[in-house]
């Protein structure tokens, strides 16, 4: 199944470089949606930034079925959704979501 991608790959722009790899879900690349939550796993590689995005709209069974992700460089999510570009240097077990959706990325408290 080939999926079509919000953006082409001649859209994508330099603005996130050396990250390394993350998770998006297809409700952002797909879809178009913003980032409503991330948060940042500790890394399984050396490429792997440990970053994964979704939307936050994402039910259970979404997110059971790996169709509905994939494996990106965090630069090509930036591009999507440049609100996140201030958080990516963050710590490993940082979280950040828009509470309410709509209003900007914030770090989520325990």
């Amino acid at each position: 199944m080939t999926k079509g991608f919000r953006l082409k790959a001649g859209d994508i722009k330099p603005i996130a470089r050396g990250y390394g790899a993350c998770i998006a879900t297809d409700r952002i690349t797909v879809d178009g949606d913003p980032v409503g939550y991330m948060y940042r796993d500790a890394p399984q590689d050396p490429v792997d930034s440990g970053w994964v995005f979704m939307a936050g709209t994402e039910t259970r069974e979404y997110m059971d079925d790996p169709v509905n992700a994939g494996v990106y460089d965090v630069n090509t999510v930036a591009n999507y959704d440049p609100d996140i570009i201030q958080f990516l240097d963050a710590p490993v077990g940082s979280r950040f979501s828009r509470q309410p959706p709509g209003s900007p990325l914030a770090p989520e408290t325990d």
